[in-house]
């Protein structure tokens, strides 16, 4: 799963299972808040299955389903959460923290120079 998600196309297969060995899951049932925007966050969280809605001051931003992530800004900068989402249907996740993420990082450069060029393009 997460060799599809964007941020982690560029890693090999022993660089992916690094990560997956950090990701916890995590489930959410329909109607429930995942992230409130302006609150305080950690995680980051890929979506294996289930819907979600984005809003940001309110207003619909979009929808987030199985392969999308949400959280990697909280995750890299600690910064609160910049939209609300709310689970559309269950919702199973697996999400990663900051302090399972840096070490991460940290023992493997290529892993970082991966992610850091991932983060480049995206904000690009």
């Amino acid at each position: 799963m997460l060799k599809n998600v964007p941020l982690f196309a560029d890693l090999d297969g022993r660089e992916l299972e690094q990560i997956a060995g950090s990701m916890r899951e995590r489930r959410f049932s329909a109607g429930d808040t995942v992230t409130q925007e302006g609150a305080g966050g950690a995680g980051f969280f890929v979506v294996e299955t289930g819907q979600a809605e984005v809003t940001v001051g309110g207003a619909a931003r979009g929808t987030i389903g199985p392969g999308d992530y949400f959280g990697e800004i909280a995750l890299l900068t600690g910064s609160d959460r910049t939209a609300t989402i709310t689970a559309s249907s269950d919702m199973l996740c697996y999400g990663m923290t900051p302090w399972d993420f840096k070490p991460l990082v940290e023992s493997n450069s290529a892993i970082a120079w991966k992610l850091l060029t991932a983060m480049a393009e995206k904000l690009r």
